[in-house]
Formats: structure tokens, C-alpha cells, sequence
């Protein structure tokens, strides 16, 4: 599931988080930023969601998890 891009919905349905609250945690730096698919579109990489997961499973406290956001983004920079 590397290369799969998941839309808000899937994401939500993934996290349980609501639109609200997941664009606050981006603001927090808890999540990651979403990646630009178009004009008005936009989505995230499952495998960062699938992380984020499973670092709130274990646990992790939030300065952990900002850790973790900044390193799955970075990853991507680097990708590029």
C-alpha cells in the first residue's frame, strides 16, 4: 500500500477523525500535511495514515507523534 493515495473520506473512515479536528491536528503538526492532487483536490499517502495509526495505538504522546509527522514529511521530500 506504498504508492496508495487515500481521499478525506478514506482517511476519516481510517482514523475516525472529523474533518474538523483532522485539519486541527495538521495545524498542531499531528498530522501531516495533505499532498495537492489537483486544483481542488488532495489526499494523503496510506502508509503516513497507517503510521499515525498505529503511534495513537501505542500510545505515543504528542510530542512523539509531532516527531513522527515531521519525519513522514520530510520522507517525501526526499522521495521527490
Amino acid at each position: 500500500m506504498q504508492n496508495t493515495i487515500l481521499r478525506f473520506p478514506s482517511v476519516q473512515a481510517h482514523t475516525g477523525i472529523p474533518r474538523s479536528s483532522l485539519y486541527s491536528r495538521i495545524q498542531r503538526g499531528l498530522f501531516p500535511r495533505p499532498i495537492s492532487l489537483g486544483p481542488r483536490t488532495a489526499g494523503w499517502p496510506a502508509h503516513e495514515v497507517d503510521a499515525l495509526n498505529a503511534a495513537w495505538i501505542a500510545g505515543k504522546s504528542e510530542d512523539e507523534i509531532r516527531a513522527l509527522v515531521r519525519k513522514l514529511e520530510s520522507a517525501r521530500a526526499s522521495a521527490s
